[in-house]
């Protein structure tokens, strides 16, 4: 999400994994080159062009993506919506998961991969590096059927083009041993007030990104402060958030970026509350541990993924195939239903197992989806518009992670 269209092998630094790269792409304090971009995030991508026709598939592609996403039956034989394409396409699909969004973009980095299943808090990196090329929606014929408020967002669209499928979508839950804290919380607070009965016994997401989180709960305790974007702060915003994860550090137990490390956590009772995606409470609740969540009074961050397809991928015809199936009604409901998300394909909700899971999961329900703020890279021009003062780009978030966490 911060990378540069300019001097791009010399700012790759394995440091901040790109974190100035979009940042001269958009303009740094010390560029003239500072006006945002007609499709409102103030870079212009490198000038790459999607492909114009399908050819004969290459025998492979090769799969970056988040934990679940891509599921062969390795982990669980009822778990597999790959062998099928597979056998399907002649399209063998090696996988390789990753983390956290600063993992993914430093190994989309290396060339390796095809696709990529990014969050909103890669895509835009990927795109100003020119990792990542525009995608011929014409040629992913199940791309018709995604739910419109998902398409040609900020995060996954520059200038009304299109640089992936939208997959999946979710909250950043708020999730809670039922046994351990009450009454059942309904605020942020219960992880970010000092006086929190909790300490020491609070889990929280390990990544640049979530600065958001505290942005988004000042938001609404502190509105004198002006945030309207969580991912859009100025000096004084950017060090209120700062200072309220300074001050939440040492209530923290753990920070996780595997969420199997934290489902572990909960069920062990060495975290009773943190933020959570909904498959590590589906997963801690199926292994026994009492657990719950909610989607808190301010709202809260999420996910909205994107498959995107590398920039130096030889395997065009098979990432393409993969595209289009990965948003197929069946394997859509059966990534969705295991993640623990709303798919992007509404036709999904009448394969999945559960029938009641696009009603759990709010598919379609634009109203819900607006009450999340979605990853984006922050960049130096601000994201909600303001014109009068800069922002703080991802390279200054993920300095300021690094002093929090000590």
């Amino acid at each position: 999400m911060k990378n540069r269209k300019l001097a791009l092998a010399g700012l790759l630094g394995a440091g901040l994994l790109g974190a100035g790269l979009l940042v001269a792409a958009c303009g740094t304090s010390g560029s003239s080159s500072t006006a945002a971009a007609p499709g409102g995030q103030g870079f212009t991508p490198p000038k790459l062009d999607a492909l114009a026709q399908l050819g004969q598939p290459e025998g492979q592609v090769n799969v970056l993506a988040w934990p679940g996403y891509a599921e062969n039956g390795s982990n669980d034989p009822a778990v597999d919506w790959v062998t099928g394409f597979e056998k399907e396409t002649g399209c063998k699909v090696n996988v390789k998961a990753f983390g956290t969004s600063d993992e993914a973009v430093s190994l989309m980095k290396t060339g390796q991969y095809d696709v990529i299943s990014a969050s909103g808090d890669a895509s835009l990196r990927l795109i100003a590096s020119g990792d990542v090329e525009p995608v011929n929606t014409a040629l992913v014929p199940n791309y018709a059927d995604v739910f419109d408020f998902l398409k040609n967002r900020p995060w996954n669209s520059v200038d009304n083009v299109s640089y992936g499928v939208p997959h999946g979508w979710g909250a950043n839950l708020l999730t809670w041993r039922t046994d351990k804290v009450t009454p059942a919380p309904t605020s942020w607070s219960v992880m970010f007030d000092a006086n929190s009965p909790y300490k020491g016994k609070i889990s929280a997401y390990d990544s640049p990104i979530y600065i958001a989180d505290a942005a988004l709960y000042l938001q609404t305790h502190k509105p004198e402060l002006g945030i309207k974007n969580p991912y859009a702060l100025d000096d004084k915003q950017f060090q209120a958030a700062v200072d309220l994860l300074k001050q939440q550090r040492p209530m923290v137990g753990e920070y996780w970026s595997d969420y199997l490390k934290e489902s572990q956590a909960l069920k062990s009772g060495d975290a009773v509350v943190g933020t959570a995606w909904q498959v590590t409470v589906n997963l801690t609740k199926s292994e026994g541990a009492p657990v719950e969540s909610v989607l808190p009074s301010e709202g809260a961050t999420g996910w909205s993924d994107t498959w995107m397809v590398g920039a130096k991928s030889p395997h065009k015809t098979c990432s393409y195939k993969w595209l289009n199936h990965i948003v197929s009604p069946k394997a859509n409901a059966q990534v969705a239903e295991y993640f623990g998300e709303s798919p992007s394909n509404p036709k999904a909700c009448a394969e999945t197992k559960d029938k009641k899971h696009c009603e759990t999961y709010h598919a379609g329900d634009a109203a819900y989806a607006s009450k999340i703020q979605y990853w984006t890279t922050p960049i130096t021009q601000c994201l909600d518009g303001r014109t009068d003062v800069k922002c703080k780009d991802y390279g200054e978030w993920t300095r300021a992670w690094t002093e929090i966490k000590g």
